[in-house]
């Protein structure tokens, strides 16, 4: 049974473009330098305290092995301390005991294991994982960070969807750095 106070986001930092990466998942145009001077500044404590109010992350495979390569790199693991679900039939490294692999029917285990567990459940990448999550009817809303850059080609923010999706704007945001914001929500989702 769904807990009826739970609530699934998909979010995803985008080119203005539609694209969360380039073909190779590489994701190097991610930092921009446009400034925006009426933008919102992104203040590390309201970072910190929005970050807090996540519970578990779920993502596919290619964003894991992303995070991975940022760990390798130097810059962190970005989903902190939190659960990290992460949707796959492949074999991968598990780096820290936070993280479970998953390979099954998706609304099974959303509506089974992590609505009756967790409050907010975001899905953060990538574009089969985020199709999947809005066909099956399992997203409450949908957060598009677009970033001031065209890529021209790449993996989409949302692969292969078989039908329209109508959604309902809820908020705009435009930041300093050029990034824009925008919260959707998703009428007849899954928790409702």
């Amino acid at each position: 049974m769904a807990n009826t106070d739970s609530h699934v986001t998909i979010h995803m930092a985008a080119s203005l473009d539609g694209f969360i990466a380039r073909k190779d998942g590489r994701v190097d145009w991610l930092e921009t330098s446009d400034k925006f001077v009426d933008g919102d500044t992104m203040d590390p404590g309201f970072v910190e305290a929005f970050l807090k109010t996540i519970d578990c992350y779920v993502m596919g495979s290619r964003t894991y092995e992303t995070a991975l390569s940022f760990e390798a790199k130097g810059l962190g693991w970005s989903y902190g301390d939190k659960p990290t679900f992460v949707l796959t039939r492949r074999e991968l490294p598990r780096t820290r005991n936070t993280v479970e692999f998953y390979s099954g029917d998706l609304a099974q285990f959303v509506n089974g294991r992590l609505r009756p567990t967790f409050r907010t459940i975001w899905f953060v990448g990538g574009g089969v994982v985020s199709a999947e999550c809005l066909r099956l009817g399992l997203a409450d809303e949908i957060r598009y960070s677009i970033l001031p850059i065209l890529i021209g080609d790449g993996i989409r923010f949302f692969e292969k969807l078989d039908r329209d999706v109508a959604l309902h704007l809820a908020e705009v945001k435009a930041y300093e750095s050029g990034m824009v914001e925008l919260r959707y929500e998703v009428p007849g989702s899954g928790a409702a």
